[in-house]
């Protein structure tokens, strides 16, 4: 994906577009990019949130998840009591 078309769908999910939205969802968590995901999690989008939580959880991001966690996402907080007991 360009640079022009990221700001585009960027501008479109602003703007209350929800396949936009979907999309910069979807390919945040392909690329791993957390930094997308937290920007679209804390505009509040629960997809986003939960893909956040998904991919910390893979990676063991223990700092991300009591972020999160901290933040009221019972989610994260529920993958950081499984990754407490191993």
């Amino acid at each position: 994906m360009t640079d022009p078309e990221l700001a585009d769908l960027r501008r479109r999910a602003e703007a209350g577009d929800s396949d936009a939205v979907d999309e910069l969802i979807e390919r945040a968590g392909e690329r791993g990019d957390t930094a997308e995901l937290r920007r679209l999690a804390d505009s509040g989008s629960s997809d986003a949130a939960d893909v956040l939580v998904e991919l910390a959880g893979e990676r063991g991001d223990m700092t991300e998840l009591r972020r999160l966690a901290d933040g009221g996402n019972t989610d994260a907080a529920d993958v950081l009591m499984e990754l407490d007991e191993d």
